[in-house]
């Protein structure tokens, strides 16, 4: 009779990346359709991959789209220890943004080590991405990209709740105008947002 092979170690990332879907987003407002995690990072990926084509086919560049989107699919991965703590308090100020930014390290180191030791190097750059690329700019841009077009869903829906986190955002997404890809990408798409089906034909 053979022997009973030995049970493997159970790991549990991709259970906790599963957990995304139960976090919800923009905890302190009243939402009319309400926006979990794991739907924020979707949009952010379809989005940050969009800015990668198109800084190869309209602007020279050289970049992996595949890559950039991959990324944006664990930039809040962290998430599903700490949870979304919404963003008047986690930049509130420099002390809080720093023990925030602490908190972020040790979830995604403790998230990093629920994974057998031999995927860990491949998933350690998409858990801890670097801050310092030009893929890693392209996330954070489109991240809050994601964020402007939540508000601009919600006023459409007339739900005034999102005005001045609208406001906020157009602001911090002007900001990333100056790299033409994203520029090209709110001239052409943005303003579909505030349209219903109907006045997208």
């Amino acid at each position: 009779m053979a022997e009973k092979k030995e049970k493997e170690k159970s790991y549990h990332f991709f259970a906790f990346m599963a957990r995304l879907k139960l976090i919800h987003r923009w905890g302190l407002m009243k939402s009319i359709q309400d926006e979990n995690v794991a739907e924020h990072t979707t949009q952010v990926a379809q989005i940050a991959h969009a800015l990668a084509v198109i800084r190869n086919k309209c602007f020279g560049g050289q970049l992996d789209p595949g890559k950039v989107a991959v990324l944006a699919l664990y930039h809040e991965s962290g998430e599903v220890l700490t949870g979304d703590l919404p963003t008047p308090i986690k930049y509130y100020n420099e002390e809080i943004k720093g023990a925030y930014k602490a908190i972020e390290a040790r979830a995604e180191t403790k998230l990093l080590g629920t994974l057998p030791e031999e995927l860990r190097e491949e998933y350690e750059p998409l858990v801890h991405a670097p801050v310092d690329t030009y893929e890693h700019i392209l996330v954070k841009a489109a991240d809050k990209l994601a964020a402007y077009v939540k508000c601009l869903e919600e006023l459409r829906l007339g739900n005034k709740e999102f005005s001045r986190a609208a406001r906020s955002l157009e602001r911090e997404v002007a900001q990333y105008r100056k790299y033409e890809e994203v520029n090209w990408f709110c001239e052409r798409f943005l303003d579909s947002f505030s349209l219903t089906l109907d006045e997208m034909e």
